[in-house]
């Protein structure tokens, strides 16, 4: 068997066309666009490419993308007060703060601070309490993303065995989840788990989150399996370059599964392609709301 790749670059691409779209009708109907406010603390050289890259495929698509950005010593209070500003702003649909933040601030005390409505991340505990007990929540741009890659290669996920090796709150448990909604019966698996070959090899559906470099290989498989790999890990190489790999071995996994995501080039794309679909969803909410009040 060769698993089918699963191409997250054109399904990104897909997403963000939807989302064009629905921008467009937006500008029809309500005569503006979506804002999304990016906080970025710091100079990391990864948020930093980041959030340029969200404020590039924010222009491609419409959406007005306004940065914040303060120094790695400015105070958590200052971080508090712009966000109380733009939780007020009218003009401001969705609100994203860059993590990691600097080690004086604490993220669950910033992220507790931006408007549920506003939070286009996800990470906010009412967002989280919502989409624990299945009722319609902001959700994490990439749980998002592994479930969308998942439905373009299985047309349904009902009573399917799933497996999610990672818990961390923003990927292995809202995927996990997202799962379940889809009526999937589903394990979270972690360190702590017996035998996690052996679980793995009982899935349908595998997605694995872990940080761990090619942790998955072929005998962890069912044979047929749809693998999503949401690791992104540098390894060495001879030339001192170094190669980026995933959590899973695509090669050897490639004999076994059905369809698998490659890395890079499968789950990344489609964390910034949801963040858009994310901040057209809080601009038409709101604008339902306002209309209804």
């Amino acid at each position: 068997m060769s698993a089918r790749p699963i191409d997250g670059i054109a399904e990104a691409a897909r997403v963000r066309e939807e989302v064009r779209v629905g921008v467009e009708q937006m500008q029809r109907e309500h005569g503006d666009l979506p804002g999304l406010a990016v906080i970025l603390v710091g100079a990391d050289p990864a948020s930093d490419i980041y959030v340029r890259t969200k404020a590039r495929r924010a222009a491609e698509l419409g959406i007005r993308s306004l940065e914040y950005r303060l120094p790695a010593d400015a105070a958590e209070a200052e971080v508090l007060a712009l966000l109380h500003e733009l939780n007020e702003r009218d003009d401001v649909d969705a609100i994203l703060v860059q993590l990691p933040l600097p080690a004086h601030m604490k993220s669950d005390r910033v992220l507790r601070e931006i408007d549920p409505a506003k939070d286009v991340d996800g990470f906010h505990p009412e967002n989280v309490g919502l989409l624990g007990v299945g009722l319609p929540a902001l959700v994490p741009c990439t749980p998002l993303g592994c479930v969308r890659l998942v439905k373009s290669v299985r047309e349904s996920l009902r009573g399917l065995e799933a497996v999610v090796v990672g818990r961390s709150a923003i990927v292995g448990r809202p995927v996990a989840q997202l799962l379940l909604i889809e009526n999937c019966t589903v394990t979270i698996a972690h360190s702590a788990t017996n035998d996690l070959a052996e679980v793995c090899r009982r899935a349908d559906i595998l997605v694995v989150a872990v940080g761990k470099p090619e942790l998955v290989t072929e005998s962890w498989l069912k044979p047929g399996a749809t693998v999503i790999d949401v690791g992104i890990n540098r390894i060495p190489t001879p030339d001192g370059k170094g190669r980026i790999v995933g959590d899973v071995d695509f090669e050897s996994a490639s004999r076994v599964a059905g369809a698998i995501t490659p890395v890079p080039g499968g789950v990344g794309p489609m964390t910034v392609a949801m963040l858009m679909q994310n901040t057209l969803h809080c601009a038409r909410t709101r604008r339902r709301s306002r209309a209804l009040a």
